[in-house]
């Protein structure tokens, strides 16, 4: 039998086409995705603010609650006056600047205390009972001592606001220096680095999450010392000084046109912060939704 006879001959067939690469589009976000933020964070707070100004017209109050009742237009024609008179730019500048002076010393005292503490076991025994209970004791209770040693006026103050921003800070570095990677730390310290330089390249940047939520508590905190200082008696001066006196004399929209005042200074400060952080941490990988 022959071979060639009995063996099947492949024919060859067309030759498939290749098949070409899929190009997959790279999606856009919407306007709303790309400012979900600010549309819903913002929409929120029109909402609140139609919604009070609203209130008085379809809710009927007591003669009693309308006579210390204010709606934001009300408000906003408040603050008008006042900065357009010029009657709050010197109570302003001093609480602006009492509210700098402490906050700044607050930093630059908590900042190096927080890494030493975080860095020396013999320093954390030493200092932290202290701390713990300074920490857990109202600030309030120390103004008259403040008064009786200070006297009243701008000191006594930035004393307290040094005070109130001063330990969430600190504890917050301390926290932050302490959890920073070991490992890490002996593997630079193999290389030669000293401990200033450990410090820089590995301690800060581990603790900088930490860092800035101290400073954000920090911000609430000095603000609240401004406040409880002008409010019982730590000074003549401040906006906090013209709301009690407005308060006296029933006047409620000057008293939200000063806390107005507050809220907008604690939410720059707030917002300069975060600009800072994501400035000092574009190293970190950015965060991806998952959903």
């Amino acid at each position: 039998m022959d071979d060639s006879s009995s063996a099947v001959k492949a024919q060859p067939g067309p030759a498939s086409p290749a098949t070409p690469d899929v190009v997959v589009p790279i999606t856009r976000r919407t306007f709303v995705e790309a400012n979900e933020t600010t549309i819903f964070g913002g929409g929120f707070i029109v909402l609140l603010l139609v919604l009070w100004e609203v209130l008085p017209h379809v809710v009927t109050l007591s003669a009693g609650t309308k006579l210390f009742f204010a709606t934001p237009l009300q408000i906003a024609a408040t603050l008008y006056n006042l900065f357009v008179s010029g009657e709050i730019w010197p109570a302003l500048e001093f609480s602006g600047l009492t509210f700098a002076i402490g906050l700044a010393a607050s930093i630059a005292f908590a900042l190096p205390a927080g890494v030493a503490l975080g860095r020396s076991n013999l320093l954390n025994a030493m200092f932290d009972p202290f701390i713990t209970a300074f920490n857990a004791t109202p600030r309030l209770v120390f103004l008259p001592l403040v008064l009786i040693w200070f006297g009243i006026g701008m000191w006594s103050v930035v004393l307290i606001v040094f005070m109130g921003a001063l330990f969430p800070l600190l504890i917050n570095t301390y926290e932050g220096v302490r959890n920073a990677d070991k490992l890490l730390i002996n593997v630079v310290r193999s290389f030669g680095a000293n401990e200033w330089e450990i410090n820089k390249l590995v301690v800060l940047p581990n603790a900088l999450p930490y860092i800035v939520a101290g400073l954000r508590l920090a911000i609430g905190r000095a603000i609240l010392g401004v406040v409880v200082a002008e409010f019982f008696g730590g000074s003549t001066n401040g906006v906090g000084v013209i709301m009690v006196n407005a308060a006296g004399k029933y006047q409620v929209d000057v008293v939200f046109a000063g806390l107005i005042i507050f809220m907008v200074l604690s939410l720059i400060m707030t917002s300069g912060v975060k600009a800072i952080e994501i400035r000092l941490t574009r190293w970190r990988p950015a965060k991806v939704k998952t959903f």
